[in-house]
């Protein structure tokens, strides 16, 4: 997956990915991502790549759950 400036289709909100990365115990992989808006919550961010990656329905259309950007 391309590293760089992404958008999530239901807030709007810019992340920054930065880096894939696997869990030391399954090997599954994750996204390691950055909030590029002021959180007050937490400025990273992990999540399952495959639910990174997938679809979700938005006004009757599925889209990409966040869409690429740009580096």
């Amino acid at each position: 997956m391309k590293l760089g400036k992404y958008q999530h289709s239901k807030t709007g909100n810019f992340y920054k990915v930065i880096a894939v990365v696997r869990h030391s115990e399954t090997l599954e992989e994750f996204v390691f991502y950055e909030a590029l808006y002021k959180n007050p919550v937490s400025k990273f961010w992990v999540r399952p790549l495959k639910m990174f990656l997938e679809k979700v329905e938005i006004n009757g259309e599925r889209v990409p759950r966040f869409k690429y950007i740009e580096i």
